[in-house]
């Protein structure tokens, strides 16, 4: 097996101090909008060293990938380049995503203080620089957090939805956020029971299955906040090939929702595009600062 660098402990990271910062309300407050923020959470909050395996056709030895290596080479894995010769395995058990799942613990090993590998993974990326683990979308994410938006993870990881609180607590203990997210939902889509409530089959792909999370919880946040027209929405992603899938349904959801607004934020590569659909076109713009972050769903 291909061994991936792991990130090595180094100094720890500048921690997120709120003192005189206040919180700000929302753009239509007074119209009693909200605003409501979805993210993706890897290579885009944050970044992880939770690695992928491929396996080779004829002898199954595997490499592993980072997630960058992976989103990367995925569209070639079994076709063509480096990685022809192998394939991915859907097994959680032992298969290509089996880090990204939650291990089935033991009582004693609960007791014992055993964490999930989301976990565990978080906790080593917290003992880096900053730089080293901050996601493109970081300011975005905490700026939602410290001024309690109504927040969603949606992500293609197969944990279960505790697992991940109990992960995003870990930012919380260690001072890099003020408090817990205000959640709206949690959806780590490649959960079996998590699939399930979205109304799909175990052959659904992620795209589609982040679809449906975001429909699902745009309704929700109707049911729980009143069907105001100064809602918006906003959802932010790394994968190209999710956020393609993520604007089709968007503008789905423009179409039934046209009073509200819907918004597209693209990571790839560490890059910043923010995207408003409206009913016939969508407008994009570049965002270079952190502080164009904080505005995010405001008019292009």
């Amino acid at each position: 097996m291909l061994k991936v660098n792991r990130f090595k402990k180094q100094s720890k990271s500048q921690m997120e101090l709120p003192i005189g910062r206040r919180r700000e309300k929302d753009r239509n407050f007074s119209n009693g909008g909200r605003s409501f923020y979805f993210f993706d959470f890897d290579d885009n909050i944050a970044y992880l060293s939770t690695v992928t395996f491929v396996f080779h056709k004829e002898t199954g030895d595997e490499i592993a990938l980072s997630s960058g290596e992976f989103a990367n080479q995925s569209p070639f894995i079994g076709k063509s380049g480096a990685f022809k010769d192998y394939e991915i395995r859907y097994d959680d058990a032992s298969g290509t995503f089996r880090m990204f799942r939650d291990k089935d613990l033991s009582k004693l090993q609960r007791l014992l203080g055993q964490k999930q590998l989301f976990e565990k993974d978080l906790l080593e990326a917290l003992g880096l620089p900053d730089y080293k683990w901050k996601g493109p979308s970081w300011d975005c994410f905490y700026h939602a957090v410290f001024n309690n938006r109504p927040t969603a993870l949606i992500t293609a990881r197969g944990h279960y939805p505790e697992t991940l609180k109990k992960g995003i607590r870990q930012f919380v203990n260690h001072g890099f956020l003020p408090h817990e997210p205000n959640y709206l939902g949690v959806y780590p889509v490649s959960n079996i029971e998590v699939r399930q409530g979205l109304g799909a089959s175990a052959n659904t792909p992620i795209s589609e299955l982040k679809q449906r999370a975001i429909r699902t919880a745009v309704v929700k946040a109707f049911d729980k906040y009143g069907h105001n027209p100064y809602h918006r929405f906003g959802m932010s992603d790394d994968d190209p090939k999710n956020i393609t899938l993520i604007i089709e349904e968007m503008y789905r959801l423009k179409s039934e929702f046209p009073d509200n607004s819907f918004f597209v934020i693209e990571t790839h590569k560490g890059q910043f595009y923010k995207r408003e659909i409206f009913k016939d076109h969508m407008t994009s713009k570049p965002i270079k600062s952190s502080p164009e972050q904080l505005s995010l769903f405001r008019k292009s």
